[in-house]
Protein backbone atom coordinates (compact mmCIF):
# COMPACT_ATOMS: atom_id res chain seq x y z
CA UNK A 1 0.00 0.00 0.00
CA UNK A 2 1.59 3.50 -0.60
CA UNK A 3 1.30 6.10 1.80
CA UNK A 4 2.73 9.90 1.14
CA UNK A 5 3.08 12.25 3.79
CA UNK A 6 1.80 16.12 2.90
CA UNK A 7 2.17 18.40 5.34
CA UNK A 8 3.18 16.06 8.33
CA UNK A 9 0.02 13.94 7.42
CA UNK A 10 0.30 10.18 6.03
CA UNK A 11 -2.46 9.65 3.71
CA UNK A 12 -3.64 6.53 1.42
CA UNK A 13 -3.27 7.20 -2.00
CA UNK A 14 -6.41 5.75 -3.68
CA UNK A 15 -7.44 5.06 -7.58
CA UNK A 16 -10.40 6.55 -9.18
CA UNK A 17 -11.98 2.69 -8.13
CA UNK A 18 -11.23 0.43 -5.06
CA UNK A 19 -12.81 -2.31 -3.13
CA UNK A 20 -13.99 -1.71 0.01
CA UNK A 21 -16.08 -3.21 2.90
CA UNK A 22 -18.86 -2.17 4.83
CA UNK A 23 -18.76 -4.71 7.86
CA UNK A 24 -21.63 -3.41 9.33
CA UNK A 25 -23.84 -4.01 6.63
CA UNK A 26 -22.54 -7.17 6.37
CA UNK A 27 -20.38 -6.38 2.58
CA UNK A 28 -17.44 -8.13 2.55
CA UNK A 29 -16.48 -6.39 -1.14
CA UNK A 30 -17.83 -3.85 -2.92
CA UNK A 31 -16.08 -2.24 -6.09
CA UNK A 32 -16.76 1.69 -5.79
CA UNK A 33 -16.17 4.94 -7.57
CA UNK A 34 -13.77 7.09 -5.47
CA UNK A 35 -15.55 10.42 -6.80
CA UNK A 36 -14.37 13.89 -5.58
CA UNK A 37 -17.07 15.29 -7.36
CA UNK A 38 -19.72 13.37 -5.03
CA UNK A 39 -20.18 15.31 -1.53
CA UNK A 40 -21.73 12.64 -0.14
CA UNK A 41 -21.02 8.27 -0.69
CA UNK A 42 -24.00 6.91 -2.43
CA UNK A 43 -24.91 3.02 -1.90
CA UNK A 44 -26.68 0.57 -4.66
CA UNK A 45 -29.89 0.13 -3.36
CA UNK A 46 -32.86 -1.24 -5.42
CA UNK A 47 -35.66 -2.08 -2.54
CA UNK A 48 -35.96 0.48 0.19
CA UNK A 49 -38.30 -0.06 3.26
CA UNK A 50 -38.55 1.96 5.77
CA UNK A 51 -39.43 0.29 9.80
CA UNK A 52 -39.20 1.28 13.26
CA UNK A 53 -36.98 0.26 15.45
CA UNK A 54 -35.94 0.86 19.15
CA UNK A 55 -38.46 4.05 19.04
CA UNK A 56 -35.90 4.79 15.94
CA UNK A 57 -36.42 4.97 12.18
CA UNK A 58 -34.36 2.26 10.24
CA UNK A 59 -34.32 1.11 7.02
CA UNK A 60 -34.31 -2.19 5.35
CA UNK A 61 -32.39 -2.24 2.18
CA UNK A 62 -31.67 -4.76 -0.96
CA UNK A 63 -28.85 -4.52 -2.63
CA UNK A 64 -26.69 -6.36 -5.78
CA UNK A 65 -23.03 -5.59 -4.57
CA UNK A 66 -21.40 -7.19 -7.56
CA UNK A 67 -21.99 -5.25 -11.08
CA UNK A 68 -23.55 -6.61 -13.62
CA UNK A 69 -25.06 -9.66 -11.46
CA UNK A 70 -28.50 -9.32 -10.17
CA UNK A 71 -28.65 -12.95 -9.11
CA UNK A 72 -26.44 -11.73 -5.50
CA UNK A 73 -28.74 -9.77 -3.06
CA UNK A 74 -27.61 -8.86 0.37
CA UNK A 75 -30.73 -7.53 2.74
CA UNK A 76 -29.16 -4.75 4.94
CA UNK A 77 -30.59 -2.69 7.90
CA UNK A 78 -29.71 0.35 9.61
CA UNK A 79 -30.93 4.07 11.10
CA UNK A 80 -31.69 6.42 9.05
CA UNK A 81 -29.66 9.49 10.63
CA UNK A 82 -31.20 12.03 7.95
CA UNK A 83 -33.16 12.06 4.55
CA UNK A 84 -31.58 14.37 2.23
CA UNK A 85 -32.18 16.23 -1.41
CA UNK A 86 -29.00 15.11 -3.54
CA UNK A 87 -28.75 16.41 -6.92
CA UNK A 88 -26.80 13.96 -9.12
CA UNK A 89 -24.40 14.84 -11.80
CA UNK A 90 -26.85 15.31 -14.61
CA UNK A 91 -28.76 17.93 -12.39
CA UNK A 92 -31.60 15.37 -11.04
CA UNK A 93 -32.97 15.66 -7.22
CA UNK A 94 -34.05 12.77 -5.36
CA UNK A 95 -34.73 12.46 -1.86
CA UNK A 96 -32.96 9.81 -0.03
CA UNK A 97 -32.38 8.57 3.14
CA UNK A 98 -29.06 8.81 5.19
CA UNK A 99 -27.47 6.29 7.05
CA UNK A 100 -23.90 6.09 8.91
CA UNK A 101 -21.74 2.80 9.03
CA UNK A 102 -18.39 1.97 8.92
CA UNK A 103 -16.51 1.61 5.88
CA UNK A 104 -13.19 -0.44 5.54
CA UNK A 105 -9.97 0.00 3.27
CA UNK A 106 -6.13 -0.71 3.36
CA UNK A 107 -6.47 -1.82 6.89
CA UNK A 108 -8.20 1.18 8.31
CA UNK A 109 -12.07 1.19 9.01
CA UNK A 110 -13.96 4.21 10.02
CA UNK A 111 -17.31 5.84 9.77
CA UNK A 112 -18.93 7.49 6.50
CA UNK A 113 -22.27 9.04 5.52
CA UNK A 114 -24.02 6.94 3.11
CA UNK A 115 -27.01 7.40 0.96
CA UNK A 116 -29.48 5.18 -0.62
CA UNK A 117 -30.31 5.16 -4.03
CA UNK A 118 -31.18 2.81 -7.02
CA UNK A 119 -27.70 2.79 -9.08
CA UNK A 120 -28.84 -0.08 -11.16
CA UNK A 121 -27.79 1.29 -14.09
CA UNK A 122 -24.22 2.95 -13.56
CA UNK A 123 -20.96 1.47 -13.41
CA UNK A 124 -20.91 1.19 -9.89
CA UNK A 125 -22.73 0.41 -7.14
CA UNK A 126 -21.12 2.41 -4.90
CA UNK A 127 -19.75 5.77 -4.73
CA UNK A 128 -17.01 6.61 -2.18
CA UNK A 129 -17.71 10.78 -1.68
CA UNK A 130 -15.30 13.39 -0.55
CA UNK A 131 -16.23 13.69 3.06
CA UNK A 132 -15.66 10.07 3.43
CA UNK A 133 -12.09 10.37 2.42
CA UNK A 134 -12.04 13.91 4.42
CA UNK A 135 -8.14 13.92 5.36
CA UNK A 136 -7.96 10.47 5.11
CA UNK A 137 -6.65 10.40 0.94
CA UNK A 138 -5.23 11.80 -2.11
CA UNK A 139 -7.08 10.59 -5.25
CA UNK A 140 -4.31 9.47 -7.87
CA UNK A 141 -7.24 9.81 -11.11
CA UNK A 142 -4.79 7.75 -13.73
CA UNK A 143 -4.77 4.71 -11.10
CA UNK A 144 -7.35 1.70 -10.45
CA UNK A 145 -7.30 -0.36 -7.39
CA UNK A 146 -4.08 0.58 -5.39
CA UNK A 147 -5.23 -0.98 -1.85
CA UNK A 148 -4.78 -4.30 -2.73
CA UNK A 149 -8.33 -5.94 -1.59
CA UNK A 150 -6.48 -8.36 1.09
CA UNK A 151 -5.31 -5.17 3.18
CA UNK A 152 -9.61 -4.72 4.09
CA UNK A 153 -9.73 -7.53 5.73
CA UNK A 154 -10.83 -7.08 9.42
Amino acid sequence: MVWINILEKEKMILGWRETITLPELGISKINAKVDTGARTSCLHAFKVEKFEKQNLSWARFWIHPVQRNTEEEIICEAPIIDERIVRDSGGHEESRYVIKTLCSLGGQTWPIEITLSNRENMSFRMLLGRTAMNKRVVVDPSESYLIPFKENAQ
